[in-house]
């Protein structure tokens, strides 16, 4: 076997480079909202995986200094359900920098605040990454809720008075968004609510778990069966340079947390060896490039 396709399995094989990125699912999959396109299915209910405490995430953190890691992601669920986010914030960000992915629904003046004084007291940036599926709430609310629009635009603009500027995450559920018309639409909705220097992240559709059931599940061609990983293909991978700390342990990269397979030990010390690429979510990351970095 050489370091980019498998003989015996047919898959091809992502090497993992060096350790540059380390995410946290400190929400677990517990979510206040349950998006119809949630790839992991997050809801008030969901306890595949539960909330991380500051004491796991401090024992991780001190494995990742020791490894190289440069950047650390923490996502959910919803991380600012988590009681302990901003101690867990303000330990990370002594270590490097950070981004938090929410769907911005609980974030208020004060919360804001709190945020722009962790941000201002590191040397690291601290980013606020919110996900919203639509300029209106027409488009964006049969996807993450009746009302989330206008509490999404809050959260928003609490940040925006703060003096923050968060990167908002668009996926491809919203019709046309991914089109340059699309893009233009967004990047004039987001200065007409405050952003004067808007950014905007838009991502596919990864077609596993609440998706599957809201619009199709992966066809059966859609897949990596066969393929030979080149170099620069690889480079490209999230999973050639992440690894994602749950409750459960540590997984490949943040989408498969719901794979037992993609699980790979305990500490990130056991993860440090290459990832056959079997899942047809690997399809879509290798197809378009995709990365859950920001």
């Amino acid at each position: 076997m050489n370091a980019q396709s498998s003989a015996s399995s047919g898959f091809p094989i992502a090497p993992l480079f060096a350790l540059d990125t380390l995410w946290f699912q400190v929400a677990g999959t517990l979510c206040n909202l349950e998006c119809t396109h949630c790839f992991i299915s997050c809801s008030p209910t969901n306890h595949a995986h539960e909330m991380l405490t500051l004491a796991d995430v401090k024992r991780h953190l001190r494995e990742a200094e020791a490894l190289g890691v440069k950047e650390y992601y923490f996502t959910g669920g919803e991380p600012f359900m988590n009681h302990e986010i901003f101690e867990i914030l303000e330990e990370t960000l002594c270590q490097g920098p950070v981004s938090v992915l929410t769907n911005g629904v609980l974030i208020r003046a004060d919360t804001a605040a709190r945020l722009k004084r962790l941000s201002d007291a590191s040397e690291y940036s601290l980013d606020i990454r919110i996900s919203i599926d639509g300029w209106n709430a027409a488009t964006n609310d049969p996807i993450r809720g009746a009302g989330t629009f206008e509490r999404i635009l809050g959260g928003v603009r609490a940040l925006a008075s703060a003096g923050l500027n968060p990167v908002i995450t668009v996926t491809e559920a919203c019709e046309g968004a991914a089109t340059q018309d699309g893009r233009t639409r967004f990047f004039d909705f987001l200065r007409s609510i405050g952003l004067p220097q808007p950014r905007l992240k838009i991502m596919p559709l990864l077609r596993i778990g609440a998706e599957e059931q809201r619009l199709r599940a992966y066809e059966s061609w859609e897949t990596l069966k066969g393929r030979e990983l080149t170099p620069d293909e690889a480079g490209v991978l999230q999973c050639t340079g992440c690894r994602m700390v749950t409750s459960k342990g540590v997984y490949v990269c943040p989408i498969l947390i719901d794979a037992p397979d993609a699980k790979m030990g305990e500490t990130l010390g056991e993860t440090a060896r290459p990832f056959t690429l079997s899942h047809q979510a690997c399809f879509t990351c290798h197809e378009t490039g995709f990365s859950c970095r920001t």
